[in-house]
């Protein structure tokens, strides 16, 4: 049994006088204990709001969530919200996009992971407060001790990062899900933080869920990646798989659109034509056909199925082959 078994993760966002819209549609993934497992694409595409359902931090009015959500063989859908409290922190960590959103910007950032400890593992006030120094010094904050009484706003961006990892691995949690951590930080402290993450993994054994739409990130961090599109999984691959022989033309397409170093001066990016909004329901062929130049007349007629492919798996009517790849792909 996996550490964390998601099966038809499906959410639906329901607004009054508009349509229902399945933001995420199907999803199924394991992660296993010790492993990072990426979850990739662009804004809107359901990476985030798949890591909401999986924590149970989605607003109950208005949305709809099914499937299951299996954690060390406990299903977190069914759990009751006292119950789901008890595990998040303890067992489940997450690390949000924007820290300074993220942290209580009137509370000291030691109250902050104080109150975590207190909570979930039964600690005293005083130690709890020699804990947090600790958890601070390791993330890599100088002078951590002076910096418990300080105020969010009085850190760096970089700081208040780390101060946001800190909380999410007060509890020493068996899964740890970061959402975008590094995408308001400048490239140095990107490096840091991701080193920071990568360290944490080898020493604890802890699993990682990394979201992001930076496959740079993925490169140098992920074990396993899974593609997003449309809120569901297009492509699944082993990460040298998927950068060595990208499947899906959707992969193939964010790799493609990568700036690189050996480039020639001068030379155009590639990106990848339209946006999100320009799809169709899966129910009648595939989301990515209005933006794909592979596309077929199949494809926007018939769903395609998410089928074995490379020892990963594939959802595509017409990939990308291998030898045209590595020529630079369709474009």
């Amino acid at each position: 049994m996996a550490l964390l078994e998601v099966r038809d993760l499906k959410v639906v966002f329901q607004r009054r006088g508009e349509k229902p819209f399945a933001a995420v549609d199907g999803v199924s993934f394991d992660v296993e204990p010790g492993q990072t497992v990426g979850l990739v694409g662009e804004s809107g595409c359901g990476k985030s709001v798949t890591s909401l359902a999986i924590m149970r931090l989605l607003a109950k009015r208005g949305n709809q969530v099914s499937g299951s959500v299996s954690f060390e063989g406990t299903d977190l859908l069914r759990l009751s919200d006292r119950e789901m409290r008890d595990r998040r922190g303890r067992d489940l960590g997450m690390v949000f996009q924007d820290p300074l959103s993220s942290l209580n910007p009137v509370i000291p950032i030691g109250l902050q992971i104080t109150e975590v400890l207190e909570r979930h593992r039964g600690m005293s006030r005083k130690a709890a407060s020699v804990e947090a120094a600790e958890l601070l010094d390791k993330v890599g904050i100088p002078d951590p001790t002076r910096r418990l009484s300080e105020y969010p706003h009085q850190l760096s961006g970089g700081m208040r990062q780390r101060a946001l990892i800190a909380i999410a691995l007060a509890c020493r949690p068996r899964l740890l899900i970061a959402d975008e951590p590094t995408t308001a930080l400048d490239v140095t402290i990107q490096a840091q933080i991701l080193a920071l993450l990568r360290e944490l993994v080898q020493e604890t054994g802890t699993a990682l869920i990394m979201i992001t739409h930076d496959l740079g990130v993925v490169a140098g961090l992920c074990d396993e990646v899974n593609v997003l599109y449309g809120g569901r999984i297009v492509e699944r691959a082993e990460r040298h798989a998927l950068f060595a022989e990208p499947r899906h033309p959707y992969t193939h397409g964010l790799l493609a659109s990568i700036p690189r170093l050996d480039a020639g001066r001068g030379e155009k990016l590639i990106p990848i034509k339209g946006s999100v909004s320009d799809n169709i329901p899966w129910d009648n062929g595939c989301a990515f056909a209005p933006r794909c130049p592979n596309a077929l007349g199949v494809c926007r007629e018939v769903s395609p199925r998410l089928t074995p492919d490379r020892g990963g798996l594939l959802r595509c009517h017409n990939p990308v082959v291998p030898a045209v790849a590595a020529r630079g792909g369709a474009r």
